[in-house]
């Protein structure tokens, strides 16, 4: 028999397993439901934070949590797969109206959908392609401009730190989340506004070893609980140097909600055009848009 060999190590994906949620307060319910789920297409999770104060957004394996408060704005962009493009822009179109006097808007390129928010926060919408593996609804990467000559210390700090696998390039960092997923870091000398305290939500394989690294440099800025803990800042290993805040929401694997499984609707499902048993949305599947 003859014997096959393989790189074993194209396979590994690092510490950091997934990336679940971006949080960013929202002050209006009612206008997040009209751009999120009308506009977006995405789902509003049935079973959690069905109240007042919070929303829950399901896409795929990922959400937007929106807490009820001042608003928040995301320091760089949130990018997602959706099923249709075409789809897309006509449901955006669709809620002009109703988000108009916000600052909704959105730009049709050649490979994606530019979006703003009522409130700022830019999304940037992909058709389902190769870079983004098995994934039709979801959130593949979140992106964050950096100060120049940050990039290799943001690496050294996830490699180090975290134990995720990144690199850099051309001033951008790039930190492996899962099989799917991404978090880059690309440096910009355009001004930054200041940080409003939003955060991202990441389940990590090695909960105690990035903890302790992490407490011995005083960067744990709560203990959350016996499943989760939260940082801040983004140092450089070899210097200590403050490189970037962005809040990081850490849960271990353990955690009871790590895989939950997500209710997602199929946007295509109209109440004139109801094709029986299309309402959920399934990854993978295609759908008729009529």
């Amino acid at each position: 028999m003859d014997k096959k060999t393989f790189d074993r190590r194209r396979q590994d994906v690092g510490n950091i397993v997934g990336l679940e949620h971006v949080n960013v307060r929202i002050p209006d319910q009612q206008i997040a439901t009209a751009f999120y789920v009308v506009g977006m297409g995405f789902t509003r999770d049935p079973y959690l934070m069905v109240g007042l104060d919070n929303m829950w957004i399901n896409l795929g394996q990922q959400q937007f949590h929106l807490p009820t408060n001042k608003p928040q704005v995301l320091r760089g962009v949130t990018g997602v797969v959706v099923p249709d493009l075409e789809a897309l822009v006509e449901r955006l179109t669709s809620v002009k109206g109703v988000l108009s006097g916000t600052m909704f808007d959105f730009a049709v390129d050649a490979q994606h959908v530019t979006v703003t928010c009522p409130w700022g926060n830019k999304l940037r919408a992909h058709a389902p392609a190769p870079e983004y593996a098995q994934m039709t609804l979801g959130m593949p990467y979140v992106e964050f401009p950096v100060d120049p000559g940050t990039a290799d210390g943001i690496v050294r700090f996830y490699r180090e730190i975290i134990g995720a696998h990144a690199t850099a390039k051309d001033g951008v960092a790039r930190v492996t989340v899962g099989s799917q997923q991404t978090l880059v870091f690309r440096e910009s000398p355009e001004p930054k506004p200041a940080y409003d305290g939003h955060h991202i939500a990441v389940y990590v394989s090695d909960f105690s070893g990035p903890h302790a690294k992490l407490q011995e440099r005083g960067l744990v800025s709560e203990e959350s609980n016996e499943y989760q803990y939260r940082f801040v800042t983004i140092t450089d290993p070899a210097t200590n140097r403050p490189l970037f805040d962005i809040e990081h929401e850490v849960r271990c694997v353990t955690h009871p909600m790590y895989l939950r499984p997500l209710v997602c609707r199929n946007p295509a499902q109209r109440q004139p055009t109801y094709q029986r048993g299309q309402d959920a949305f399934v990854n993978g599947a295609r759908y008729d848009s009529r």
